[in-house]
C-alpha cells in the first residue's frame, strides 16, 4: 500500500475554517477537507503547506504551529495526516484552483459536512474548539 504524508491548513477567519470540496473525477470525490497536500521528498511541512496553498487557493499562506496529527488507511491508501495553524492576510481572497470548491463553515458545523475519512476525529475537537 502506499504512504503518504499530508500537511493540512486550518485557516480561521472569525469563528469559521476555511474547507474544500474534492473534485468530482478524483479520489474521494466530492468529500471535504482542510486546504493543503502531500509533502514532496525533501521538503519540509511547512514549506509543502505553503506550496500547496498558493497552487490550491492561489494565495499566499503563513504556516504556523503544528495542531494535531493521525494516521488513517484507505483502501488505496495510507495516509500520516498533520494539522498546521495557517493565516492569510484579511484581504485575501482564496480560490478553488483545485477544488470543487472552497466554503468558509462555521466551527460548530464541520460535523455536519461529509469530509474525508482521515479528518473526521479532527472535526468535533475544531467545533468545540480545542483545536484552533
Amino acid at each position: 500500500m502506499r504512504r503518504v504524508r499530508v500537511v493540512a491548513a486550518l485557516v480561521r477567519r472569525g469563528d469559521t475554517v476555511l474547507v474544500q470540496q474534492r473534485p468530482p473525477d478524483k479520489s474521494r470525490a466530492l468529500l471535504w477537507e482542510f486546504p493543503g497536500g502531500k509533502v514532496e521528498p525533501g521538503e519540509t511541512d511547512e514549506a509543502a503547506l505553503a506550496r500547496e496553498c498558493r497552487e490550491e487557493l492561489g494565495v499566499p499562506v503563513a504556516v504556523g504551529e503544528r495542531l494535531w496529527s493521525t494516521t488513517h488507511e484507505y483502501a488505496d491508501l495510507a495516509v500520516e495526516l498533520v494539522l498546521y495553524r495557517a493565516s492569510m492576510a484579511d484581504d485575501a481572497t482564496p480560490r478553488p484552483h483545485e477544488a470543487h470548491q472552497l466554503a468558509w463553515v462555521e466551527r460548530a458545523r464541520l460535523p455536519e459536512f461529509p469530509f474525508c475519512e482521515a479528518d473526521v476525529p479532527l472535526l468535533p475537537l475544531v467545533a468545540r474548539g480545542e483545536i484552533g
